[in-house]
């Protein structure tokens, strides 16, 4: 009895693309901005990078009649 060994060339299969295309980056780049801006925006609004008016003092001179 013989024994008959077959040998193949196994070409591995490529998976689907998991976002790493120029597309997907070029998307998330986008809504990185956006989403800092919304943040910066609140920070600006909410008066935590305001200055507050500024005080003068003013001399006055009260007299009674």
């Amino acid at each position: 009895m013989k024994k008959v060994v077959v040998e193949e060339e196994v070409v591995p299969v490529t998976t689907v693309e998991r976002g790493d295309s120029a597309a997907s980056s070029a998307i998330w780049a986008i809504a990185f901005i956006v989403i800092v801006g919304m943040i910066a925006a609140a920070v600006y609004y909410s008066g935590i990078l305001k200055r507050g008016p500024a005080t003068h003092k003013v001399n006055v001179e009260v007299a009674a009649p």
